[in-house]
């Protein structure tokens, strides 16, 4: 491995088999932790997750001192450390090459396909305007999963937020693609399903109110307005902004 890294797989439990190099290596973070390798769901106990979980979510390589005291806030650095490597034993014992180690360093390996990796790569192409035909078919499922959502950890509130956050502009921006390619069912799905995301995003409203006028439902954009006009209101005590005012006023001129 490159910079002196080694996979963390040296002994084999009894009766597990170590996959073989042409099998891929799946990771899924989206609304539950399934690893699998060559179609099997290999299970590890809830550390050797939360390890695999975190290396995979920050990147790499990082620091094993890190990972160590981010993992095991509460505990001694003796002891988190004493954590990790515990951790790292479990996963070498289940004869699985997916953390790359170094006396310093952890990092995911490279092999690895994980979800939340793809769903990113998928946003940033719908917002850059890059994405393809197959994009537009697959983003809607690809995104509008919820970052391990059955997991308390203080270190995913930040990369659960910043997963929403990014879904959310990214289905936004497929439904825009959607409209100007015509495909107004799919469309008026994918901005459901980002107000679904967040009832009081106006910004999911307006796209919503969009699809309405592109397919002439003056009546349902006039009450996804008003829907969205007594939400905002009541839950945040706010006014829409003059865009949402703008969208319906130019609908009326037209």
């Amino acid at each position: 491995m490159g910079r002196g890294f080694v996979t963390s797989v040296a002994h084999h439990g009894v009766g597990v088999r170590p996959p073989r190099a042409w099998e891929p290596t799946t990771l899924s973070l989206l609304n539950a932790f399934e690893l699998r390798c060559g179609g099997r769901e290999v299970s590890l106990p809830v550390s050797a997750q939360r390890l695999v979980a975190f290396v995979a979510l920050h990147g790499g390589p990082l620091l094993r001192v890190y990972v160590a005291g981010t993992l095991w806030l509460h505990a001694s650095d003796e002891r988190a450390g004493a954590s990790l490597r515990s951790s790292l034993w479990r996963l070498n014992r289940a004869g699985l090459g997916i953390v790359e180690a170094t006396s310093t360093h952890l990092r995911l390996a490279s092999e690895v396909g994980v979800d939340v990796h793809r769903a990113y790569e998928l946003a940033r192409r719908l917002l850059e305007g890059t994405a393809t035909e197959a994009d537009l078919d697959t983003a809607e499922a690809d995104l509008r999963g919820e970052l391990l959502p059955d997991w308390y950890d203080d270190w995913l509130v930040f990369e659960r937020e910043r997963f929403r956050q990014l879904s959310l502009h990214a289905l936004e921006a497929l439904a825009e693609r959607l409209i100007a390619a015509g495909r107004l069912g799919r469309a008026l799905e994918v901005a459901l399903a980002a107000l679904a995301g967040e009832p009081l995003r106006e910004s999911a409203h307006r796209m919503l109110i969009r699809v309405h006028l592109a397919e002439g439902n003056r009546g349902e954009a006039l009450r996804q307005y008003e829907l969205c006009r007594r939400l905002l209101r009541d839950r945040l005590g706010v006014e829409p902004s003059p865009q949402l005012d703008e969208l319906i006023s130019v609908s009326d001129t037209e």
